[in-house]
């Protein structure tokens, strides 16, 4: 009478990153489902090991009945306290997604039929996409200031807790009983370290800090959807379920109870990730559901599409698959066993759902969405899941790379024209980006602070000549006055001009200024102009100044 021995059996444990990505991309609807199914997945595989569990504790019951079995009686208030432990933690994470379910819901303070909709026929979490209650909560703290750190570090410090207290249970009663029930000091001491370092219901502590998180529920649950956090506190739950199963299992084979005979099988696809970017690989074990370590590996069938796999003396088989087009891909799995004693083979089948996709990579010119030639123009390039040391950035067309790196990027136009920005990281092409090449707009001839008409003759006689004003233009660049003709037309008098090179008046131009009085009419025509980029001079029109 004992539940199976192995952490990978009764699970459905898919994996993934959620990379900086999902902040970038749309979470499909497909891939909605697919966290949902994980879910059930999770829960129908805590209720099978429940059902297990159950029959396996009923037949102890009756064995410790014998009165030969009087030195093993201490295994069963053990076990209560096992279950007891593994209840207490099921209903703290139940709490905690119903919390979830509900804040992203109608957020009236309980689960009800509100929090849910229908979609696509199946009954799904209302705010299955929210990502910002589950970082709030489980992250930053409920009222999202992040001055005080959210329930996922509780959550982290409850899991080493629970498993400490499992790990303590066991190690008491074989400390105190284990000599009394035919065992030696030095089986006692490697049940205990077994125990110790393999139960599946553990936390990785070193991947958020390999991953440069701020903190292991950052690391797990920040920027998530509702959708894909409920399966991994199912998961938690399950791998509590596994090692409550094993602990149980194991006192029970100490006790000398009798296995069950399990009549059905299903293929367990444990992957790294279900969400990669074309090109990256996915990895996974592949194992077989009640799976019992007496089990011959030759007597198990695994394949995956058809492939069949290589099945290793723990029951599991690697197999790995690198992820090509774009969209949802959908595994199918399945596992024959041949039961050794009875010949009987039992066949079970399963899907593993996972999606490729384009990762998400921008361009952006950090001053106007064009280049201009004769000026720096500063371009930010972002990529979304790519480490910024793999990232190369080309510049073609009417523009090419001044300076900078792949982060702070200069780029300098050369000719009017179209310009595009190609993007890439480790071989592969992100994106390719587009621009309008442009000169600098034209400036605005200018008197001191007129731009012509009225101005009184004290005013214009003290300004040294014209220059040219950018409006509008949020770059560092100047443009210069080439010159100007200059015709002054005094009050009922003939006009006379002056050819005026440069910005500031000459002598014969300021010798007209000077002569101004109430009356007289200023031109200066064919007001030539030069700005940064420019081979040749440029025509901004003409102004008039009429004498105050």
């Amino acid at each position: 009478m004992s539940i199976p021995k192995e952490p990978r059996q009764l699970m459905i444990n898919i994996m993934y990153l959620v990379l900086m990505a999902l902040l970038a991309l749309n979470v499909s609807a497909e891939v909605m489902n697919a966290f949902k199914t994980l879910d059930n997945g999770n829960q129908e595989s805590i209720a099978t090991v429940n059902t297990q569990m159950s029959e396996t504790i009923k037949g102890v019951e009756e064995l410790l009945k014998d009165d030969s079995k009087v030195n093993f009686k201490p295994i069963l208030p053990a076990i209560k306290e096992i279950q007891t432990i593994s209840t207490e933690f099921s209903t703290y994470v139940d709490q905690l997604r119903n919390q979830l379910i509900d804040m992203s819901g109608n957020n009236n303070g309980e689960v009800d039929d509100d929090d849910f909709k229908m979609e696509h026929g199946v009954l799904v979490e209302r705010g299955q996409k929210n990502k910002d209650v589950t970082t709030r909560l489980l992250v930053l703290g409920d009222d999202g200031s992040g001055g005080e750190p959210g329930v996922g570090e509780e959550l982290k410090a409850k899991i080493i807790e629970t498993r400490q207290r499992l790990i303590d249970t066991y190690s008491k009663l074989l400390n105190e009983h284990g000599e009394n029930m035919d065992l030696s000091p030095t089986a006692i001491a490697g049940k205990i370290q077994s125990v110790a370092e393999n139960m599946p219901f553990n936390i990785d502590d070193e991947a958020w800090k390999e991953a440069n998180r701020e903190s292991w529920s950052e690391f797990k649950f920040g920027h998530m959807p509702v959708a894909a956090v409920l399966p991994l506190m199912s998961q938690m739950k399950s791998d509590l379920k596994v090692s409550e199963a094993n602990l149980v299992n194991d006192l029970v084979s100490v006790a000398g109870g009798k296995t069950i005979e399990f009549d059905k099988f299903f293929p367990v696809f444990s992957a790294d990730k279900s969400y990669v970017i074309g090109g990256e690989k996915i990895t996974a074990k592949v194992s077989v559901g009640s799976y019992s370590s007496n089990l011959d590996p030759s007597n198990i069938d695994l394949r995956v599409n058809g492939q069949r796999l290589t099945v290793g003396p723990d029951g599991t088989a690697d197999f790995s698959i690198t992820g090509s087009g774009t969209g949802q891909k959908t595994l199918t799995t399945s596992v024959s066993v041949t039961n050794p004693l009875t010949g009987k083979t039992e066949t079970g089948e399963g899907k593993f759902v996972y999606e490729v996709g384009q990762r998400s990579v921008s361009v952006s010119a950090d001053k106007m969405n064009v280049f201009y030639i004769g000026v720096d123009n500063p371009v930010t390039v972002a990529a979304a899941g790519v480490s910024s040391g793999d990232v190369r950035v080309t510049v073609t067309g009417a523009a090419s790379k001044a300076s900078g790196d792949n982060k702070n990027l200069v780029v300098r136009g050369n000719s009017v024209g179209e310009a595009k920005v190609n993007v890439t990281a480790n071989g592969q092409q992100l994106g390719s980006f587009d621009f309008r090449v442009k000169r600098i707009p034209d400036p605005i001839a200018m008197l001191g602070t007129s731009r012509g008409g009225k101005i009184r003759s004290n005013d214009f006689k003290s300004q040294n000549g014209l220059y040219a004003k950018l409006e509008n233009f949020d770059f560092d660049a100047r443009c210069e006055i080439q010159g100007f003709e200059l015709v002054y037309v005094p009050q009922r008098e003939d006009a006379v001009p002056s050819v005026n090179p440069g910005g500031n008046f000459n002598e014969a131009s300021r010798r007209l200024v000077t002569r101004a009085r109430p009356g007289d009419t200023y031109y200066a025509n064919n007001i030539k102009a030069r700005c940064p980029g420019d081979q040749v001079g440029r025509d901004i029109g003409q102004m008039v100044f009429n004498i105050q």
